[in-house]
């Protein structure tokens, strides 16, 4: 009797938490979809947000507002811990970071989303902006949605949002200046990865080699590579005029970011903080672009008066160097599509 009746309480206690852990719901990292999420100055909401230049470069400079605001906005609710400097992933590996969640937000030089969508290498096509208005006309375009909203990352879970403007590169090397399309023979120069960079530096009959953005200095320190390209804000904050003798002013080709996130998590966010993480993204990114325009400025000047010699080359010189690289737009224009390349251009 006593057997039968333990016997039953334990099939009773069986039923009892089976019924309970059918009810149980899996848990998450993820913020709540909707209300405040519980989230409080004690308890913030934690975005961690992961970029490769240093704190003083307009990347950087942005980034720390951008995460100000957002305290502020959000009352402390939301926290965005900015790592810069490569302190956590580093050009060739933010991405994957990204998609795998282990960083929530990336600002990443546009032509890294070449593993997502080739036409992301639109930034390298040589000369196809003509200035700083037409890069902006552009950002903001219709143009540009078709890129920053696309299927292709929508379905690697990452979200676009906006663009945050670098400027115009330039080359700078060891050996000699860079004037007329001949002084580029023979030269290797440090590239971002990408197709379309390797086509460019092979039309000018130079070499290239794909190094991270963190490791350039020691590349061109160590002769490993002669030279690189990079906007004046870059190769000041970097201190490559530390390591570089000749610094052309050419204007060839730009290097502007976007800002990324990882699209569940973001999508989660509860709705009144998002609203506010949005506004201040919204005020870093003004910021980025006039911070673009005064820093790149004022980086031009530290370069001249480094001791470096500088060339601005002239109209005529950067349309000798435009046609040698013609070649470029034959071999990758049905890849970055007539669509997207006829498009910026008709933003002029």
């Amino acid at each position: 009797m006593k057997k039968w009746l333990f016997m039953s309480l334990m099939a009773v206690l069986v039923l009892a938490l089976a019924a309970c852990g059918g009810d149980k719901k899996e848990t998450t990292s993820a913020p709540a979809a909707e209300g405040d999420g519980g989230y409080t100055k004690d308890k913030p909401l934690v975005i961690k947000f992961s970029h490769v230049t240093s704190i003083d470069s307009v990347k950087g400079k942005a980034a720390d507002a951008f995460a100000k605001l957002v305290a502020e906005k959000t009352d402390g609710k939301v926290k965005v811990e900015v790592y810069p400097s490569s302190q956590l992933y580093g050009d060739n590996d933010e991405l994957d970071a990204l998609v795998s969640g282990n960083v929530h937000m990336i600002a990443p030089s546009v032509t890294k989303m070449v593993k997502i969508d080739p036409r992301w290498q639109y930034v390298d096509m040589p000369y196809l902006f003509e200035n700083e208005e037409h890069a902006r006309k552009f950002f903001e375009s219709d143009v540009a949605k078709t890129i920053l909203e696309s299927d292709q990352l929508a379905n690697n879970d990452i979200k676009g949002l906006v663009f945050w403007e670098n400027g115009f590169k330039h080359f700078s090397n060891n050996k000699h200046p860079l004037v007329n399309v001949e002084d580029f023979k023979g030269l290797k120069f440090r590239a971002q990865a990408g197709k379309v960079l390797e086509a460019q530096f092979k039309a000018l009959h130079a070499g290239s080699a794909t190094i991270a953005f963190g490791e350039t200095y020691a590349a061109l320190q160590q002769g490993t590579v002669d030279g690189q390209e990079n906007t004046f804000n870059n190769f000041d904050t970097q201190k490559y005029q530390e390591v570089q003798k000749y610094f052309s002013v050419s204007e060839h080709g730009r290097l502007d970011y976007a800002i990324f996130v990882n699209k569940s998590f973001w999508d989660k966010i509860p709705v009144d903080l998002l609203k506010a993480v949005e506004d201040s993204l919204t005020e870093a990114t003004t910021l980025a672009w006039d911070l673009a325009s005064e820093e790149n400025a004022k980086s031009y000047e530290n370069i001249k008066n480094s001791g470096i010699e500088v060339i601005e080359l002239t109209p005529e010189q950067k349309e000798k160097i435009k046609a040698e690289l013609e070649p470029v737009y034959e071999e990758f224009g049905e890849v970055i599509t007539e669509e997207l390349i006829n498009g910026i251009r008709g933003l002029k």
